[in-house]
């Protein structure tokens, strides 16, 4: 019978395994997307259990166990760490083939030393095992940061948020870096003018002058853009059903900003129009700095309204949408590039079947100034598995280069997520090494393994030049 999670997980040859074991493995990680809190890291928090570090916050592990029919008191309720601990453990057999059984024994394996399977038999013994070392200063945020050799990680922000979490980490002296990233969406989220409104109130509030008219809000953002880019900061980034490319002019956009700030209500066509005049905006602010921006396309959220009404967002009813991509995303970087203000750009896609749209789109734009400049982004929330991953390298294969794709990504809240960057290595050195094996790419190992290491880290490390 095979073992499970050995060195060799998922390398099917020995052209697989030389390439990680050589050239992937060690290489260093660039996190240039995530959602980790910056005060836990300023802090150097340290938790008191693995609930508390692995479950809290985890849609994916929440979403299972419903599914298992464990009661919600076990996910988001007010059950123990230990009782929550046990029902995600009597959940974890039945996940066999979910990309979280994956991910929940690499994890075990590569930061507490676990290399049994985790089930109601084992849970006590690994629940206690587990949370010992997390209360060692071993284990606090930093040290694991430094276990999984992360030298840049970037988090998710809002433009008012003050970033002092950020500044605290840099004086510090931490020797990873720890960067900012500008998540506008609040910015131009005008479907609810109430809520929008009271955003542009703290807006105001922050940068400390009303914000009367469009001129001021948008001197407000670039400032608070500005602020971000003093911090470190280098990208963006856009969280979307699709692109906006509705036609407007500059005095239409005035006249909506106007009536929102009068406390009127526009209409559809208005919200739509307003939103590709911001997105326009925000994309020559990372032009005009230098950044990368990037655009996760494509989630159907707040599914359940009973559940969201409940618990809130962000707690495991959101799923992959079926939204028209391909125009409004043409006309929106035409728009830029006709002007040549087109940034960087990474695109993430939650629908799979828009793989090859996005691939093509990417090479539409290309223009020969910046290696790699339009990226079709690693698989993405429900695509960040294997399947995930296979299909958008063979897209990105297909229809681009993956020779200068700058890798992966965690997109997760938790410290424990970061093998995932190793499970993405592992499956591309899989993918070159089934191609080696069948005689469809030379044995050139110098050649190759550069490859490997450059979509691991040389690529993003060039590209982000953080």
């Amino acid at each position: 019978m095979k073992a499970f999670l050995t060195e060799d997980f998922l390398l099917q040859s020995e052209t697989a395994k030389t390439l990680y074991h050589q050239y992937a493995a060690d290489m260093p990680i660039i996190d240039y997307h995530n959602h980790l809190v910056p005060q836990q890291i300023a802090e150097d928090k340290q938790f008191d259990n693995i609930t508390q570090i692995w479950l809290y916050g985890d849609h994916y592990k929440w979403r299972a166990m419903r599914a298992h029919g464990v009661d919600e008191k076990y996910i988001t309720g007010n059950a123990s760490d230990e009782e929550k601990f046990m029902k995600w453990a009597e959940t974890v057999p039945y996940t066999m083939r979910n990309p979280l059984y994956h991910w929940t024994h690499l994890e075990l394996q590569r930061y507490f030393g676990v290399t049994e399977v985790l089930n109601a038999e084992s849970a006590k013994r690994i629940y206690d095992h587990c949370s010992a070392l997390l209360r060692t200063k071993e284990y606090s945020v930093r040290s694991i940061l430094r276990k999984m050799n992360v030298k840049v990680l970037c988090t998710t922000d809002d433009p008012i948020d003050s970033l002092e979490f950020h500044q605290a980490i840099a004086a510090s002296g931490f020797e990873i870096k720890v960067l900012p990233t500008f998540r506008p969406d609040k910015a131009m989220a005008v479907d609810d003018e109430l809520t929008f409104i009271e955003y542009v109130k703290s807006l105001s509030a922050v940068v400390a002058y009303s914000i009367e008219n469009l001129g001021d809000y948008k001197k407000a953002i670039r400032e608070r853009h500005d602020f971000f880019h003093a911090m470190g900061g280098r990208l963006s980034d856009h969280g979307l059903e699709h692109v906006y490319a509705e036609d407007y002019t500059e005095g239409e956009i005035e006249q909506i900003f106007s009536r929102l700030v009068a406390g009127k209500s526009i209409n559809a066509k208005e919200k739509w129009q307003f939103k590709s005049a911001m997105l326009v905006y925000f994309a020559h602010l990372d032009h005009a700095k230098g950044w990368t921006q990037q655009f996760h396309l494509g989630a159907l959220r707040n599914n359940n309204a009973r559940l969201l009404g409940a618990l809130g967002p962000d707690t495991g009813f959101d799923s992959i949408g079926d939204f028209e991509q391909a125009k409004p995303l043409s006309k929106f970087l035409n728009t830029l590039d006709s002007t040549n203000q087109l940034a960087k750009t990474i695109f993430y896609n939650l629908n799979p079947g828009d793989n090859e749209l996005l691939a093509t789109m990417t090479g539409n734009f290309q223009d020969g100034t910046i290696v790699g400049k339009m990226q079709f982004g690693s698989g993405w929330w429900f695509l960040d598995q294997k399947d995930g991953m296979e299909k958008q390298i063979n897209a990105l294969s297909n229809m681009g280069m993956l020779s200068h794709f700058v890798g992966m990504l965690t997109d997760s809240r938790s410290f424990l997520s970061f093998p995932r960057h190793e499970y993405f290595r592992r499956i591309l050195c899989n993918l070159l090494g089934q191609d080696v094996e069948n005689g469809e790419l030379p044995a050139d190992m110098p050649w190759l393994g550069k490859l490997v290491s450059d979509i691991s880290y040389t690529n993003a490390s060039t590209f982000f030049n953080f």
